[in-house]
């Protein structure tokens, strides 16, 4: 064996020189991998014994990818395209064995091999989009060439991983072999490449599948972009990649190359891609718990109960069934648990009836739950979450229960959006046993889970809550205890803001407008729609003293009954409500209110800006650790656009000084950590 860097080893097997890599923890394409491939090749191309190349790599998985952190700095090393063009043009066949995750320029770098080897459980695709980038060493010009345009129009603006199996059908990989058979193959590949003088096979001269789309190309992706209008709104990088498959099938592959990396330079420097990787970075640094004691280890969760079969409850019931937890539901009443229990089986028939789950899988986790009348099942459970209506006394007088019938060391948990958790945790006991599982409906489906840390949660069942989010696929974030938490402390100043300027001269629909614009899925008053405009209001005790209680006295409830801020037809497409507009230009005329015309960008600003004011605020008193976290809870919980990195980073990415200078103007007292920042020309996400 030769050391050729400290990251390649050369191993010669008879006639088939072994290149292997070992570049913990991913084996990335820092300078030392991409040096480290340039020397192996030369030296095997040099090697007269040598006929055939094999690359593979040490550890966990083939090349990753691209070293993220180095994005933006002064390269050191060989450049991957000149890499890459080396071994393109080897004279000698090049063979990938590809294990683990090939992904994004790990990707690339086997589409420069002559053929491809993959394990069993291996994993590739070009991720790109999803750092608001382009794949930017030819991957958009050869994958479109050995699957179509088509396959790679769909890996590339989604980002998705494929297994080895569906990589094979498509033609990326040539082999799959058992994980164990991965080098053994790869040498006998090899050999026979050898004995049989097969062609040094190069991607960028395939040529039939782009041909075959080219004489309609230009509907091909007329409709590509049409399909995909929705999902790709307001991201850049979409649109970019695409850009690059319409070179692949018009042009020789230089001046596509050429096209793919005068696209992708923009795209490097924009603010889009700079928020999109903060966001990589961030939710993995959410997982982090600051002040976590050292050796902290979570509790073993291997059952959980949850009180409450309704919507919230059956949707956090799912999230433990679907990864193989039992899960025991409670109900006060026979007919809501019955009702519970069938949503649920309907949720998981529909999801079947679309094919991403079978019949028996069905089956397998209804028979995770049994439903039950009494707390007295809860006797066995680990972990048992509450999901009940939101009322502090109620939520006191269940949690005393629950002390009375839980195990020793279970994890006592409220899914409660606002209420204290101390409060509901001095009910019991066992204070130290108690945390705050904030989940965002359908909790079967969005991401966030906000943890709420009580006074005296213990290191423990925080760092249990945490683990369990985890495991159920959500992005759990760490809160203190305050009314509203993170994300709705600050999604109150953002209603308040959007009530004002309904009455002060803006109309509902250019509020949804400007939010829209901006980037949500949809802005406050569809919103408001969507969830009812009666939840919570009664017509015995309504004062008429909000716009709100207006609508609801005026039989306005939103989606539900067809008539809200908005008229829904039977699609549910909406104008603006007549109704609507008169009650609010009525209810400003009495509070004597002269209303004016207020453009995008105030209403943007007002709407935004008393937001992140809130959540500096927050990190003050240290409510959130840190301020990607909250960045994290609007992106994941909220539609914050992605692309623009959540309220802090946008914040910073707008300026500080800006930030304070619009608050004043608007009426609004800075935070005073705000405007120390903002003197000092400093970032929150710098800071925090």
């Amino acid at each position: 064996m030769t050391a050729l860097n400290a990251v390649m080893d050369l191993t010669m097997d008879g006639e088939v020189a072994v290149l292997t890599l070992n570049s913990p923890p991913v084996n990335a394409l820092s300078g030392p991998v991409r040096e480290g491939i340039a020397l192996g090749i030369r030296q095997a191309l040099a090697d007269g014994h040598a006929k055939a190349i094999v690359l593979i790599c040490a550890g966990r998985t083939f090349i990753a990818g691209a070293d993220i952190t180095g994005f933006g700095k002064a390269m050191e090393g060989p450049d991957l395209l000149t890499v890459m063009r080396e071994m393109e043009f080897s004279a000698k066949p090049i063979i990938a064995a590809i294990h683990g995750t090939a992904l994004g320029g790990g990707l690339e770098t086997a589409l420069c091999c002559n053929y491809r080897i993959a394990a069993a459980s291996a994993k590739c695709g070009l991720p790109e989009v999803k750092l608001g980038l382009l794949p930017g060493a030819g991957g958009t010009q050869r994958l479109p060439r050995l699957i179509g345009p088509e396959a790679a129009l769909d890996l590339v603006t989604s980002g998705r991983h494929i297994g080895a199996k569906q990589a094979l059908a498509m033609g990326v990989f040539d082999e799959v072999v058992p994980d164990a058979d991965l080098l053994r193959g790869a040498i006998a590949m090899a050999r026979r490449a050898i004995a049989e003088n097969w062609p040094l096979r190069k991607a960028r001269d395939v040529s039939e599948k782009v041909e075959a789309i080219r004489p309609h190309a230009a509907q091909f992706f007329a409709d590509f972009r049409a399909k995909n209008a929705k999902a790709f709104r307001g991201f850049e990088a979409p649109e970019a990649n695409i850009k690059c498959i319409e070179a692949a099938v018009n042009l020789p592959f230089d001046e596509g190359i050429a096209v793919e990396r005068a696209l992708f330079v923009p795209l490097m420097q924009g603010v889009q891609s700079l928020a999109q990787r903060y966001v990589f970075f961030a939710e993995r640094q959410a997982a982090k718990i600051a002040d976590l004691p050292e050796g902290t280890q979570p509790l073993p969760i291997a059952s959980v109960g949850v009180l409450g079969a309704g919507t919230m409850g059956g949707g956090i019931a799912m999230n433990f069934l679907n990864i193989g937890i039992p899960v025991t539901i409670v109900e006060a009443k026979e007919e809501n648990l019955t009702r519970g229990v069938a949503t649920i089986r309907k949720n998981y028939e529909n999801t079947a009836a679309k094919g991403k789950m079978t019949a028996a899988d069905v089956e397998a986790r209804m028979a995770l739950l049994t439903p039950s009348l009494t707390m007295a099942d809860f006797g066995q459970a680990d972990m048992i979450i509450e999901a009940v209506f939101e009322d502090m006394d109620l939520k006191k007088q269940i949690f005393g229960q629950l002390d009375s019938v839980a195990k020793p060391g279970a994890v006592l948990a409220s899914n409660t959006s606002y209420l204290d958790v101390d409060a509901i945790a001095a009910a019991t006991k066992r204070p130290g046993s108690v945390v705050g599982t904030h989940f965002f409906s359908p909790a079967n489906v969005m991401k966030l889970l906000e943890v709420v840390r009580g006074a005296k949660t213990e290191p423990a069942v925080l760092a249990t809550a945490m683990g369990i989010g985890k495991k159920i696929g959500k992005i759990a974030v760490v809160s203190g205890v305050c009314h509203g938490f993170i994300g709705n402390r600050m999604l109150s100043f953002r209603q308040a803001e959007a009530q004002k300027l309904i009455l002060e001269g803006a109309m509902p629909a250019d509020v949804d407008r400007v939010l829209y614009d901006f980037g949500f899925p949809m802005g406050p008053f569809q919103m408001s729609d969507l969830a009812g405009l009666d939840i919570g209001w009664n017509a015995a005790t309504s004062t008429s003293s909000t716009i709100r209680e207006r609508l609801c006295e005026a039989g306005l409830r939103g989606q539900k009954n067809g008539h809200g801020f908005y008229d829904y037809d039977a699609q549910r497409n909406r104008t603006p409500s007549p109704v609507a507009e008169k009650i609010i230009l009525d209810f400003a005329a009495e509070q004597g209110i002269n209303r004016r015309a207020i453009g995008d960008e105030e209403i943007l600003e007002r709407c935004l800006l008393p937001m992140v004011n809130e959540g500096v605020l927050i990190l003050e008193e240290k409510m959130a650790q840190r301020a990607s976290d909250i960045d994290i809870v609007w992106i994941n919980g909220y539609g914050w656009p992605v692309y623009r990195g959540g309220p802090m980073f946008w914040a910073d990415s707008i300026g500080l000084k800006s930030v304070v200078e619009k608050l004043k103007a608007y009426g609004y007292t800075p935070a005073k950590t705000l405007e120390t920042l903002a003197a000092a020309g400093k970032s929150l996400t710098g800071q925090f």
